[in-house]
């Protein structure tokens, strides 16, 4: 089975890969496109506006915590 380009996403929020037919996309008024894999993501990153980083459950969790530019 080859990987088209549709199925090599990835959710905006958590980092998991999205299966194909599957996730919400939205697209943003800048044109930019972000696909969220569940509606625990989206809520996370729409109506919370919480930060990926500091929750342990997403591929993109900063173990140590976050490491900012001096």
């Amino acid at each position: 089975m080859s990987k088209t380009a549709s199925s090599l996403r990835n959710c905006f929020f958590c980092g998991r890969h999205i299966t194909v037919g599957h996730g919400i996309m939205l697209v943003r008024n800048d044109g930019q496109v972000q696909w969220t894999c569940s509606s625990k993501c989206k809520k996370n990153l729409r109506v919370l506006s919480r930060d990926p980083r500091k929750l342990k459950w997403t591929a993109k969790y900063a173990k140590g915590g976050l490491r900012t530019k001096k």
